[in-house]
């Protein structure tokens, strides 16, 4: 199965694995036992009630005993009518037994070889797709422009509805504490709802809440800080944020660093660096249809293989005090310890390779291997007009988001106890992974629909984490 890259450097995999498998300490005290970590990736291994499953259980036992530091979930939404899938597992509401213990067996599990799990909260706003909300919430009423018309036009949020939102996210966060998981991670990039706030493409408000820079960083800053107070300062609170968006008049580099040192000063332990949208998939190492961006941002690091590694430096001036994390394009061992030792990235983030090569993290850090063979180069429809670069909108689109179908194809083969399946077809994973998805969307039953009891106020199980 295993089918590594080998290393031109003149060290050895040893050498570089002693910087990747060194303890990381965070502000709040609590250790890691190294520098690796799974990145998130959504599973879509939720029930029709968007519970945790043992699907979920396998496949993080699976991670877990492979030896990452840090284990990230994938998207835990706060709102169920607002989900980037309908497979996606929700914390709304008064949680039923049933519902506590599905948490605590998934987060058990993730535990069982030694890793640590955080939980990470999101609310996708416009990027929930028109089969789960046909007018979604956000900022603004912004519409996502792609091929295909997966998206309804949203609907502006209410300062109550924002205010609400807040007690969501820190009631969530109670949630996760108390069923064992052991830190969260706000999903503030990629286009979803902090994100769409932090943007003035999609933030188009004149109150508090829009305009400048600090209003609109207002909404996450407000629930970091009600994240804070609801899990207490021994418990990792860490923020995904966008090192731009990567599109003209969109949330940009400078708008990041100042950003990253309000959430430093703000008591945030770990900010993850990463970047784009739906509309600008960056984090998947794709041009967006348009491909419109700021080339100042965009210019190329040969020497610095994963995406966002380059941002990392101007963003540590900026912060003093929380570790840095950047996923997305590692791919050797010698590029992790050089992003440690040169770039000022405390914590190295794994994701599509482990949907391959799960035992790879151990063998990264004892030195047995030096990288991995880049599969997603390999990943099309077909060749010339087919392939990525194709002139034709939603060919194009497909390419893109086919990628990210396949290896999710590749998720919930481990979540089901089977080997990875490199030999899957490109165009079989793709059509296999919408089904999936309109499936999820008609079974969602009474936990999508909104909740009128104040979240802040739920009753949890007296159990602690």
């Amino acid at each position: 199965m295993r089918s590594y890259s080998a290393t031109t450097s003149s060290m050895s995999p040893t050498e570089y694995a002693a910087t990747v498998n060194t303890p990381l300490i965070l502000p709040c005290g609590v250790s890691l036992p190294n520098r690796l970590a799974k990145g998130a990736m959504s599973e879509f291994m939720a029930d029709f009630r968007n519970r945790a499953t043992e699907k979920l259980q396998t496949l993080y036992r699976t991670f877990g005993r492979n030896g990452p530091g840090l284990l990230l979930t994938g998207n835990v939404q706060i709102d169920g009518q607002h989900l980037e899938h309908g497979g996606n597992v929700v914390i709304q509401g008064i949680q039923d037994a049933a519902q506590l213990t599905a948490l605590r067996n998934w987060s058990s599990a993730a535990k069982e070889g030694g890793s640590q799990i955080w939980m990470q909260l999101s609310h996708a706003g416009r990027q929930t797709q028109k089969s789960i909300n046909p007018s979604p919430k956000a900022p603004s009423a912004t519409k996502v422009e792609l091929p295909g018309n997966k998206f309804g036009t949203p609907v502006a949020l209410t300062e109550p509805e924002i205010l609400d939102l807040i007690e969501r996210f820190g009631f969530a966060a109670s949630v996760a504490r108390e069923t064992g998981f052991q830190g969260v991670e706000l999903h503030g990039a990629h286009g979803y709802l902090f994100s769409q706030f932090l943007s003035p493409r999609t933030n188009l408000r004149a109150d508090d809440w829009g305009g400048t820079l600090a209003n609109r960083a207002r909404f996450l800053l407000e629930v970091v800080k009600k994240v804070r107070t609801t899990v207490g300062s021994d418990f990792p609170v860490a923020v995904k944020l966008n090192s731009a968006d990567f599109q003209r008049g969109g949330f940009s580099f400078e708008d990041s660093q100042v950003v990253a040192s309000w959430l430093d000063a703000g008591g945030v332990d770990l900010i993850e660096i990463s970047g784009g949208t739906y509309e600008q998939p960056k984090m998947a190492n794709l041009e967006g249809i348009d491909a419109v961006y700021d080339p100042t941002i965009s210019k190329s690091t040969p020497e610095r293989e994963a995406f966002f590694a380059r941002f990392a430096p101007e963003i540590r001036r900026h912060v003093k005090r929380a570790k840095l994390m950047v996923t997305g394009g590692f791919r050797s061992l010698k590029g992790m310890a050089e992003a440690i030792t040169e770039d000022g990235v405390d914590l190295i983030g794994l994701s599509r390779p482990l949907c391959l090569y799960p035992d790879a993290p151990r063998a990264l850090l004892r030195g047995e291997l030096a990288g991995f063979e880049l599969w997603e180069d390999r990943l099309r429809i077909g060749p010339g007009i087919l392939g990525p670069h194709s002139s034709i909108k939603i060919i194009k689109a497909i390419n893109g988001f086919g990628k990210v179908n396949w290896y999710n194809e590749q998720l919930i083969r481990l979540g089901d106890g089977m080997p990875p399946d490199p030999r899957m077809g490109f165009v079989r994973a793709f059509l296999r992974a919408n089904a999936r998805e309109q499936r999820m969307a008609r079974g969602k039953t009474s936990v999508g629909k909104p909740d009128k009891k104040a979240p802040g106020l739920a009753i949890c199980s007296s159990r602690g984490p």
